[in-house]
């Protein structure tokens, strides 16, 4: 295989790939020109909402193509069109014969969440020191453990040891590694729910891989209230789910909520506010946040006279 690099604005960015891809590449991927330097431009974007920007200022491309000829044809042809203008071909290079499946392992290195807990891909051996494994490899599920947000809720759910005998709903459970994180921390009963199938079937697996006990299924299997509620999705969602997530937490119960970049956390603690959850910034990584929070056991003066039956005055004599 032969790699085409290019460089181009951001407004050219989807023409050039869509042209690549008219020209047999194999693969197109994009990072910013100015990656591993200081002016190195973080963007983040949620589905259903406008990105900030659909690519950096200035873009690098890396088309892969089958052979050295179709790759020097790909950037005669692009050169030659009107749409090419201020982009430029940085070069064309051989990528080197790989055995892909074990490079694509090395990505996965056992993730430290405390010094006790880890998770740990099939192909590695638990670190000396590990008292607690997940194992997880990566798979159509999202959830590997590397990710701040899945980071932050397992740290969260390991330093508080808050699940220890207790009833825990995993929302939005994806690989299932929250779910299955839960269990592993002594918890009674774990639901968790996900609205995708192919992230139930990967959670049962990888919750039988892991020898732990769980219900997994569809939104609607879950019922009644819990004591520990995790939803590690995105902020558009748990802005939606706000009414249902902070019914499901018991009187005393924990709220756990991770997905949301630290920019839309007062948002979020404001509309749960609304719903009887006061949620602080319990973590922060990377730029994301996770919020927690404690249901109240009992109702606050003010909502209690508010909740009261009205009464009638007595008549005067």
């Amino acid at each position: 295989m032969f790699e085409l690099r290019l460089s181009c604005p951001e407004n050219r960015v989807d023409t050039i790939t869509e042209a690549l891809q008219a020209l047999d590449a194999l693969s197109v991927s994009t990072q910013d020109a100015a990656a591993g330097t200081v002016v190195e431009q973080p963007l983040f974007a949620e589905p259903g909402l406008p990105p900030p920007a659909y690519a950096w200022a200035r873009s690098e491309l890396c088309a892969l193509f089958a052979g050295q000829r179709a790759a020097q044809e790909a950037a005669v042809l692009l050169a030659a069109q009107d749409f090419f203008a201020d982009c430029a071909i940085a070069g064309i290079t051989p990528v080197p014969e790989a055995d892909w499946v074990r490079l694509t392992q090395a990505q996965f290195a056992p993730v430290q969440i405390t010094p006790a807990f880890w998770i740990v891909p099939t192909w590695h051996t638990p670190p000396a020191g590990a008292q607690t494994v997940i194992r997880l490899d990566p798979g159509l599920a999202f959830g590997t453990g590397a990710h701040p947000t899945t980071h932050m809720c397992l740290r969260w759910m390991a330093a508080r040891a808050s699940v220890q005998g207790k009833r825990v709903l995993d929302y939005g459970c994806g690989s299932g590694i929250l779910a299955i994180g839960a269990a592993l921390h002594g918890a009674a009963e774990v639901v968790a729910v996900d609205i995708d199938p192919v992230a139930v079937q990967a959670t049962r697996a990888n919750a039988a891989a892991n020898g732990v006990a769980l219900t997994a299924g569809l939104p609607g299997l879950e019922t009644g209230c819990f004591d520990v509620v995790l939803a590690n999705i995105l902020a558009a969602p748990l802005a939606v789910l706000a009414p249902l997530l902070s019914g499901r937490v018991a009187p005393g119960g924990h709220l756990a909520l991770a997905g949301l970049l630290a920019r839309q956390a007062a948002g979020l603690q404001a509309l749960y506010a609304q719903n009887g959850m006061a949620l602080q910034v319990a973590d922060e990584m990377d730029g994301w946040s996770l919020l927690a929070g404690t249901r109240a056991t009992t109702l606050p003066t003010a909502a209690a006279a508010a909740a009261a039956p009205a009464t009638t005055p007595a008549a005067q004599p």
